[in-house]
């Protein structure tokens, strides 16, 4: 029984510890699996060698339990300069817990013609300055493309206007967990990725407020949906005027929803054009890069690696941090943590973490850091958005099944 396209039957995961596919001559592809009973998403590049039949789909069959069958989704790999790569792929599968005390499960890649081709996920154009990813006709996340102006900040204020950012975020019960032109910060929206010092040739400029530097959308890169994930990638510039300096190209992945959970996947790849770019965060804060804004809300708590911390943290450094509250509209607790992999230059990244409502990702710190167009530079991150409370433990165990599935190697069998 096939069923990729029946969202609860993909639900419950499984835990890899290392992960690996092989093919060689005359023998079926197989995904072998290191169990726990930890939930994880496999994302994990295809060797060359595996051939995709035209038109078909994949599906994994578990090989100690033959009539247990999940449905995949091959979508593009990312090359170095964040575009679509035409010649490498990447499968996706939410594996279910296995049946056995086994430490490892196997499971054989096939091929077959896609059943009826339908997924759970949908793009909608909300109005001509918006996308919004729905999944099973409830919103997800909307990414904003055109410039968004809002009436409260007087006009004198460059912070009135902005583009290219994802907001709202809804969790999994519905409510709006980002907010937009906070009265205390009008500058901060949503999730987005900005830094106050960039330094181009001789001059400084903020694109954090974005006064004199300015992020604009340039064009779509890939609108795809599965029966695994929905994939989004779009080009951005920053501008000067009407000069634009640096190529931004960004994907945001998101993969089936759980009952309780969802995970979003965002890599920044941002490439200079002219000069090389020279970024820095603020002076004792750090702040200037990755930032999640968090809508009105009561009873926040923030929780790191050490705990929960009722201080602001500033330069911290840490591979996590969650942020729960009692958001408006909703009937208890739910939040979302920023993941970082260990792949991240200079991990694990300085933070500033506020109550008042905003996670920041500080990278590359107060400390600057330089990047040319033959060396972008690329950003990966996790946003794990949960329903109620979310204790240390989980996060922890969330947190090392993302960096566990990162690790996966894919060979070829040596034979």
């Amino acid at each position: 029984m096939v069923f990729s396209e029946k969202k609860y039957l993909c639900f419950y995961l499984v835990c890899l510890f290392a992960f690996q596919i092989r093919a060689s001559s005359g023998e079926e592809p197989v995904l072998t699996v290191s169990v726990m009973g930890h939930p994880l998403l496999v994302a994990v590049e295809l060797p060359d060698a595996i051939l995709q039949p035209a038109g078909s789909v994949p599906v994994l069959v578990n090989r100690d339990c033959p009539d247990t069958a999940i449905g995949g989704q091959i979508v593009p790999a990312i090359d170095s300069r964040g575009l679509p790569d035409p010649r490498r792929r990447v499968l996706l599968a939410a594996l279910p817990p296995s049946r056995t005390n086994q430490e490892t499960a196997v499971y054989l890649l096939r091929w077959q013609e896609p059943c009826d081709g339908t997924s759970p996920f949908s793009f909608e154009e909300t109005n001509e300055k918006t996308l919004t990813l729905f999944e099973d006709g409830k919103p997800v996340y909307a990414f904003n493309h055109g410039t968004i102006l809002c009436d409260r900040v007087p006009e004198s204020d460059g912070r009135r206007t902005r583009a290219c950012y994802l907001h709202p975020i809804w969790s999994m019960e519905g409510e709006i967990l980002t907010d937009d032109f906070p009265a205390d910060h009008y500058h901060h929206h949503g999730i987005f990725w900005t830094w106050p010092h960039v330094r181009i040739g001789e001059k400084e400029y903020d694109l954090w407020v974005g006064v004199n530097l300015r992020q604009r959308f340039v064009r779509w890169l890939v609108r795809e949906t599965g029966p695994v994930a929905a994939i989004l990638a779009f080009e951005n510039g920053w501008f000067i005027g009407e000069k634009q300096v640096v190529t931004e190209r960004v994907w945001v992945r998101s993969f089936l929803s759980r009952p309780e959970s969802r995970s979003l996947d965002i890599a920044i790849t941002c490439i200079p054009l002219e000069y090389p770019i020279t970024l820095w965060g603020a002076e004792g804060k750090s702040y200037g890069g990755m930032t999640m804004r968090f809508a009105k809300r009561k009873n926040t708590v923030i929780t790191v690696p050490s705990g929960k911390t009722t201080e602001d943290l500033m330069e911290a450094k840490l591979p996590w941090a969650d942020f729960t509250a009692d958001f408006e509209g909703a009937s208890g607790p739910s939040g979302a943590a920023i993941l970082i992999p260990k792949e991240h230059p200079a991990y694990p990244p300085t933070w500033l973490t506020r109550h008042y409502g905003v996670l920041c990702v500080g990278y590359p710190g107060p400390e600057p850091t330089t990047f040319t167009k033959e060396e972008p530079l690329r950003l990966d991150y996790r946003v794990w958005i949960h329903k109620g409370a979310a204790p240390l433990d989980r996060i922890e165990e969330i947190y090392e099944g993302y960096l566990k599935s990162r690790a996966g190697a894919v060979e070829k069998d040596p034979g």
